[in-house]
């Protein structure tokens, strides 16, 4: 089987899915990477890659109840799977073994 990789964005968007925990929603993190990253995204962007994330193992769904600001309609909510956090795990650990590589950027301690 071939080493699953993921792009900058789906790394980005995961590890959301991670932090925002029960809070994990489309339009949360949209608002998330906006706010924190100062960065413009389209939330159908998100949400495509929430799915892609979902077909790959690396998050589950499950729909929430319905709100009244919402005019009733539910949330779909994402949690990060196991397979997601080994992910996040390697990931972080090959971004250390290259930051380390860099005299300018050596990461002491960690």
């Amino acid at each position: 089987m071939a080493k699953e990789y993921l792009g900058e964005f789906e790394e980005l968007v995961l590890t959301l899915v991670a932090a925002l925990q029960e809070d994990a929603y489309g339009a949360a993190i949209s608002e998330e990477i906006e706010t924190k990253f100062k960065r413009e995204v389209n939330l159908s962007a998100v949400h495509v890659t929430l799915y892609r994330l979902e077909d790959k193992g690396y998050i589950k769904s499950k729909m929430g109840g319905g709100t009244n600001e919402r005019g009733g309609r539910r949330k779909r909510i994402f949690t990060i799977t196991s397979a997601g956090m080994a992910m996040l795990r390697a990931m972080k650990e090959t971004r250390l073994e290259l930051w380390n590589m860099v005299p300018q950027l050596k990461m002491s301690g960690l």
